[in-house]
């Protein structure tokens, strides 16, 4: 009784259309609480899987053959000429990046379950299919329309030596003199499509899984492994259907340095299958993500959860106790 008792509490802790919820913690107080869960999930997840994560994109803008022994040989190599903290290369930007782009994801994501719950008569928590799709899906584009320069940086830093790109300063103005300022948002359309893709199935995905649970093992709130799991099978459904798009953005962010002229999205695709076929080109990589993208997803997905009930219940008992006062 006592564990059921807890979890009903932390499930009412959650539930932000409860009349007590909307006294103790208001809509700002409820976004500001989102934007730092979803930095912080972001953070830790990305930097949980950085090496990885670099060594991907350098085998997504070449044209050399991928393979596990392959991946494992780069990295090596890597660590012996550069270092151990080489491996986290580009980590810097994809902080910079990952942290606004996180946030913001998450954030929007709740408002928009809040908008579309609203819109259709339900609460959030239960969204139809149909909306926690799109929820997700819109989360993602906001995101990735605000920090797309960044992601440019990023992919910049990933595959090149440091003698070319100093810092993320360095990036920005190297490639605005030499390339132009619209190099910046180069492979931009690729990059929305996917994250469509991506976000919508990532987020639907998980609230779906989280509903399930609920309803078959009586339990209302998932244990934390629990959660793990349900992002991790997120992040393997999401990354594996945008995939292709991943690779084509990758590849025109890059074409400065790598010595293609990727400019559009079927021409970029039909460069890769004509040289390196279907799968070994534009799925190259993908067996890596399958590794890397479930620890990253579910690690962020079961961090923004935990915090944002931790943020809740400090909120909750700094309330309690000023009423007491």
């Amino acid at each position: 009784m006592g564990v059921q008792h807890q979890q009903a509490s932390i499930a009412q802790e959650e539930m932000p259309h409860r009349p007590s919820q909307t006294k103790g913690l208001n809509q700002t107080q409820s976004v500001i609480n989102s934007l730092f869960s979803g930095a912080l999930s972001g953070a830790v997840a990305k930097t949980a899987v950085a090496p990885l994560d670099r060594t991907k994109i350098i085998f997504q803008v070449s044209s050399a053959r991928f393979s596990a022994k392959e991946a494992y040989k780069l990295i090596y190599r890597t660590y012996l000429k550069d270092g151990f903290f080489s491996l986290w290369r580009g980590n810097s930007a994809t902080m910079v990046r990952v942290i606004p782009y996180a946030s913001i994801q998450f954030c929007a994501h709740e408002q928009y379950k809040r908008l579309l719950g609203t819109h259709y008569g339900f609460q959030e928590k239960v969204l139809p299919p149909f909306p926690r799709l799109v929820a997700g899906a819109l989360a993602g584009t906001t995101a990735a329309m605000l920090t797309y320069p960044l992601d440019m940086v990023r992919a910049r830093m990933a595959v090149t030596p440091k003698e070319m790109y100093s810092n993320i300063v360095h990036v920005f103005m190297r490639i605005s003199r030499e390339e132009g300022l619209k190099t910046l948002y180069r492979g931009f359309a690729p990059s929305i499509l996917g994250v469509m893709s991506y976000a919508g199935l990532s987020f639907f995905t998980y609230e779906t899984l989280k509903k399930v649970h609920a309803e078959h093992s009586g339990r209302l709130q998932p244990y934390s492994y629990e959660r793990f799991v349900f992002g991790a099978c997120a992040g393997l459904i999401g990354q594996s259907s945008s995939y292709p798009l991943d690779v084509v953005r990758r590849r025109m962010q890059t074409a400065g340095v790598t010595g293609h002229t990727y400019s559009t999205i079927l021409g970029t695709i039909k460069e890769i299958v004509a040289e390196e076929g279907v799968i070994r080109g534009l799925y190259k990589g993908l067996s890596m993500n399958w590794v890397k993208g479930p620890i990253a997803v579910g690690i962020s997905f079961t961090t923004f959860d935990l915090t944002q009930i931790l943020l809740r219940k400090l909120h909750q008992m700094r309330h309690t106790d000023q009423e007491h006062r």
